[in-house]
């Protein structure tokens, strides 16, 4: 069986979550997910939401809370089911209302044996985080990144903001 990397995939890895904007407010705040390539110049800005953005943010930086969110439920019911996540790929390209976002599938390995699971990117590396699962992307899903990140659109402009911003900061309530 070929490996991903002989298809083309490139390994990537979880860089950082960033939350930026014009004003404080949630409507006016862009979040994105930066994976980071084994080359400093290999870097896949992707806009996600805000509530994923969270959740990513808190498993990266450690945070924990006393009760599971969506993605630690996931997590939860997948190993209780005795899988696990042993690979994420942003491996397409999807037609949405707004024009093109990128698709991802998950690779799960459980009793039964191996399945493919399709995600939304959030999601699947939501579940690559928490368990520790390597990320692989496709080549013309970092082609569309590169052209996503040329000339002066709104979106070129939040996806650059979104490289040169710093992790986001979080911090859970005092209830969890």
């Amino acid at each position: 069986m070929a490996s991903l990397t002989d298809a083309g995939f490139v390994e990537m890895r979880l860089g950082k979550v960033v939350g930026f904007g014009p004003g404080l407010s949630a409507e006016n705040t862009s979040f994105c997910v930066v994976l980071e390539g084994t080359s400093p110049d290999v870097q896949l800005p992707i806009e996600i939401g805000e509530t994923e953005a969270f959740t990513l943010s808190a498993a990266l930086t450690g945070i924990q809370f006393a009760r599971p969110m969506g993605p630690q439920f996931a997590a939860g019911l997948l190993h209780a089911l005795g899988g696990s996540v042993r690979q994420v790929r942003i491996d397409r390209l999807v037609e949405v209302r707004r024009g093109t976002a990128y698709g991802a599938t998950v690779e799960v390995a459980g009793p039964s044996g191996v399945e493919l699971v399709d995600a939304r990117p959030s999601d699947a590396l939501n579940l690559a985080a928490l368990q520790l699962a390597p990320i692989a992307v496709a080549p013309e899903v970092l082609a569309d990144a590169q052209a996503r990140l040329e000339g002066d659109s709104p979106e070129a402009i939040r996806l650059r903001c979104a490289l040169e911003a710093e992790q986001m900061a979080i911090q859970p309530s005092p209830s969890g």
